[in-house]
């Protein structure tokens, strides 16, 4: 008598958990492996990434998870590379925005490149797959969940 297969039983919140752990400290294996190859450490990579136009320490600090007096110390060695500088902001000169310059910018580009290159399989989805993929993301995160565009 041939076997009925087994029903498949959805994984449990805490092997979701398990599997995003894994999926996260894999990447950021990789981003810190691509960020050294520029000559950065995760943390300025990450930093450089956030940077989609003027951002406040403040706002950086957050974005990172990570206290000010960190990001002062990243945004100090990106601004001696010449990654990125400081401006005043014109409704309040007392916060300091950080902005990426033109190598900056090139450099947070070819980041992308690089660490997109490696991720084809995102890429192999169907726009409806990552449709799907961005929303569930946005339920489980809802802090995370991007702008629609």
């Amino acid at each position: 008598m041939p076997q009925t297969p087994r029903p498949v039983s959805p994984p449990s919140p805490d092997e979701l958990m398990d599997q995003l752990a894994r999926v996260a400290a894999a990447y950021y294996r990789h981003f810190a492996t691509v960020a050294a190859g520029h000559g950065l450490t995760l943390m300025q990579g990450k930093t450089l990434s956030l940077l989609r136009g003027p951002r406040p320490m403040r706002t950086l600090a957050d974005l990172l998870a990570c206290d000010a007096s960190n990001v002062t110390g990243i945004v100090d060695r990106l601004a001696t590379q010449g990654l990125v500088r400081r401006e005043a902001d014109p409704a309040d000169r007392r916060i300091k925005n950080i902005v990426l310059t033109e190598q900056g910018e090139l450099t947070v580009r070819r980041i992308r490149t690089e660490l997109m290159s490696s991720l084809t399989t995102l890429e192999e989805l169907t726009p409806d797959e990552r449709e799907t993929f961005r929303t569930l993301l946005g339920r489980a995160f809802p802090e995370t969940a991007a702008p629609r565009r």
